[in-house]
């Protein structure tokens, strides 16, 4: 018997309006989060990732709006249709983001841990010395030392894996089950990016909470995910536990991507590349999203459009029901529309 999701996003879809039309961010996502697992999304910049995470918690603004049958469930209830006053109670204290720049995310003129404190207060309640021994109490769950003294530092009196510290423990002060991590260590430097996944893992360890994470290195997610979901012009193109999507890719996306991580050998060897770029989303290709940049695509990729199978390995692509065109598919160059 499955067990019922702790998190559940059906036919998600968040759409802007503009002057050419609707631009289509997210189109159709659907995934699962179970309690106490991680969950990886990957995929190239423009992908929609971080606006399918921002929509979970309805902080896409106008001109941006979640389309009708989209579905975003918290055990079991609704998020899409609740009001604004009931998704303000769930954010930061059931479901916590941490966004990808810590120096533009936190107030510069408050110090780190007023602002620790007024999460606290705004969800639990109580009285200002009890938020701020909160506060206390999260730095030194991060790993910031001294955290009485810190406490009272301005979010430019830290370093950059401080900061990230501050928005970790920022999101992690009112218990959430959720903790969505959207490039967390994009901006910080290999030493340091190790310290904040690691402190990660031991957290959600600790806490048991679930996590989303959010991130265009596939290196990362593969050592701190259980399952991975790969999107693509707004589409999750393939799903399946970590181990089957790195070890096996079904979607040629997905192995054109694991092709450009870069391996060190005695031989020097030219980096591989995905020719071409994400389409605008305004403008996506008819049929398959990524035929202009596959190398295996014939006529059927550029004029049906593949589905998503359910179930885990599965892949949105015309090669699952023809898996032996395959076959010498890479010496085949992309359509003209990808260079």
């Amino acid at each position: 018997m499955t067990a019922v999701p702790l998190l559940s996003v059906e036919n998600l879809r968040t759409y802007f309006h503009s002057a050419d039309g609707p631009v289509r961010a997210v189109d159709g996502v659907s995934f699962a989060l179970q309690p106490g697992e991680t969950l990886g999304i990957v995929g190239e910049s423009g992908c929609g990732k971080t606006v399918a995470c921002l929509s979970i918690l309805r902080l896409v603004d106008h001109p941006g709006h979640i389309e009708p049958n989209s579905s975003i469930r918290l055990r079991g209830r609704e998020l899409t249709d609740v009001a604004e006053v009931e998704i303000r109670e769930i954010r930061g204290n059931e479901i916590s983001m941490i966004f990808q720049e810590p120096m533009t995310s936190l107030n510069p003129v408050w110090t780190v841990g007023s602002q620790i404190a007024e999460a606290v207060r705004t969800h639990r309640g109580g009285s200002a010395a009890e938020a701020r021994a909160r506060a206390i109490e999260m730095l030194g769950l991060v790993g910031i030392p001294d955290p009485e003294r810190r406490v009272d530092d301005y979010p430019h009196e830290l370093s950059g894996g401080m900061r990230q510290r501050v928005m970790i423990g920022m999101a992690l002060a009112c218990d959430p089950a959720v903790l969505i991590a959207d490039e967390p260590t994009t901006a910080l430097d290999v030493t340091i990016q190790a310290e904040i996944l690691d402190l990660l893992a031991e957290l959600q360890k600790r806490l048991g909470m679930a996590m989303i994470f959010v991130s265009h290195d596939l290196g990362i997610v593969s050592e701190i995910a259980d399952r991975v979901i790969v999107m693509y012009g707004g589409q999750v193109v393939e799903s399946g536990t970590a181990r089957e999507v790195f070890d096996r890719p079904r979607h040629p996306y997905t192995e054109g991507m694991l092709r450009c991580i870069p391996v060190v050998t005695r031989k020097s060897q030219r980096l591989s590349v995905i020719p071409g770029s994400v389409p605008s989303p305004n403008r996506w290709p008819v049929g398959c999203r990524f035929h202009p940049r596959c190398p295996y695509a014939w006529e059927r990729c550029r004029s049906e459009v593949p589905s998503l199978p359910t179930g885990t390995p599965a892949a949105r692509c015309w090669l699952e029901k023809e898996p032996e065109r395959r076959l010498g598919g890479l010496t085949q160059r992309p359509s003209s529309e990808a260079r």
